[in-house]
C-alpha cells in the first residue's frame, strides 16, 4: 500500500500535469501556433491564455517557444527571436505552477504537410512511450542507463539526441532551490544514481522524461516531456 503522504503528492503532481494538458488543448483549439508570428508572441499570447483559464502568472522555468532551425537548440539556449514560417515545425515548454506544485509538459507541432518533420513529431511520442516502458521494466535503472537508452532509440529512429539529459526531477515549487541544479537532478550520462533511489531526506523522487530528437543538416527538432514516474 503507497504512504498517503506519497500518493497526496502524486495526486497534485497528477492534478497539475492534467490542468498543464488542458492549457495545451485550448492553445491548439485556438490556433495560437500559427506562421507569421513570433515566437515571443505565441509565447505572450500562451502566458495571457493560461491566466485567463488558471490565474497562472509563475513558472518554474523559462517558457520556451521554439520555432525552424531554433528547435535545435535544449533547454539552457536561448537563440535570436524567429517568425513561424508556413511550413514549419514547432515546440512548446511550459513549467507552470498550479497551487504550488509544478507541471512540465512539452510538445510538438508541425504546420503543412512536410513528411519528414510529421515523422519526427510521431517519432519523439513512441521513443518517450518506449523510454518509459524501459524505466518500468528495470527496478533498478540509473539515470545515466536511461539517458543511454534514449540516445539509441534516437540512431534507431534516425535522428540525434539534442540535448545534454534527458529529464529532471518534479515536484512542489521550488524544488530546484530545495535540491540544487547539480546533475544528481537530471537524466544525464554522468548520473549513476538509481532512479528510484529516495532523496536526502528520505522522500521518493518523481522524474519528468524528455525526448529531444534533431536533425542538424535539416535544421529541425523535435521535443515532448512529461511526468514519468506518476500514472
Amino acid at each position: 500500500m503507497m504512504n498517503p503522504l506519497v500518493e497526496k503528492r502524486h495526486q497534485a503532481l497528477r492534478e497539475a500535469e492534467t490542468k498543464a494538458e488542458f492549457l495545451f488543448a485550448t492553445i491548439e483549439e485556438k490556433g495560437i501556433i500559427r506562421s507569421g508570428v513570433t515566437e515571443k508572441e505565441i509565447n505572450k499570447e500562451i502566458y495571457e491564455l493560461a491566466f485567463q483559464l488558471f490565474g497562472i502568472k509563475k513558472y518554474w522555468h523559462k517558457r520556451i517557444v521554439r520555432a525552424g532551425r531554433n528547435t535545435l537548440y535544449p533547454y539552457r539556449e536561448n537563440p535570436p527571436n524567429l517568425t513561424v514560417a508556413p511550413e514549419d515545425i514547432v515546440f512548446l515548454d511550459f513549467g507552470p505552477i498550479f497551487e504550488d506544485w509544478e507541471a512540465d509538459l512539452g510538445r510538438t507541432y508541425v504546420l503543412g504537410n512536410d513528411p519528414v518533420k510529421q515523422k519526427l513529431r510521431d517519432d519523439i511520442e513512441k521513443a518517450w512511450d518506449e523510454g518509459k516502458a524501459y524505466f518500468l521494466s528495470k527496478p533498478d535503472i540509473t539515470s545515466s542507463e536511461l539517458f543511454a537508452y534514449m540516445c539509441e532509440l534516437a540512431k534507431a529512429y534516425g535522428w540525434e539526441y539534442g540535448g545534454p539529459h534527458a529529464g529532471h526531477l518534479i515536484g512542489e515549487f521550488p524544488h530546484e532551490k530545495i535540491q540544487g541544479d547539480d546533475i544528481d537532478n537530471y537524466i544525464h550520462p554522468d548520473n549513476h544514481k538509481p532512479m528510484r533511489e529516495p532523496d536526502q531526506h528520505g522522500q521518493p523522487r518523481d522524474w519528468i522524461l524528455e525526448v529531444h530528437f534533431i536533425d542538424r543538416e535539416r535544421e529541425i527538432g523535435g521535443f515532448v516531456e512529461k511526468l514519468l514516474t506518476v500514472e
